[in-house]
């Protein structure tokens, strides 16, 4: 059974935050707490379960009345090209379309454009580097 949740315990939110460290900051060699940031007060948080076991985080930061940011997206590396992210990513959808917001903006890392490219999100251009090593790209999609 496949479940999208906010963490409630502490130990889904260890969970949560140790899969986005290892899955976006790991691999960059950053140090654990990388993986975080003063957005985890007010971000919404999407975690995505298969059989209680967690597979995939996303955080839906509102930047606007009408606008929200999709931010720290990771899937285990072991499921990704499985349909996860684009689960986790329609659950990100329909909550911010709930919350009455009608765009969504995100920076994605250059491997990711073809996953959210996919997903009907429309590539503006290069926007900043990650820890000046990783380019990320902006991107966005008008939510109906």
């Amino acid at each position: 059974m496949i479940a999208v949740k906010t963490p409630g315990s502490e130990k889904e939110w260890d969970a949560y935050y140790d899969l986005r460290y290892r899955i976006l900051r790991e691999p960059l060699g950053k140090e654990r707490g990388s993986e975080r940031n003063e957005g985890d007060q007010t971000g919404i948080h999407f975690a995505l379960y298969e059989n209680d076991v967690l597979i995939a985080v996303a955080r839906l930061d509102c930047v606007h009345e009408t606008i929200c940011q999709v931010r720290f997206v990771a899937v285990e590396s072991h499921l990704q090209g499985k349909g996860y992210g684009r689960r986790i990513m329609t659950a990100v959808e329909n909550e911010a379309l709930k919350r009455g917001y009608h765009k969504l903006i995100l920076h994605a890392r250059d491997y990711a454009l073809p996953f959210y490219e996919k997903l009907g999100y429309i590539l503006v251009g290069p926007s900043y580097k990650l820890f000046d090593m990783l380019q990320h790209f902006e991107m966005f999609k008008v939510l109906a």
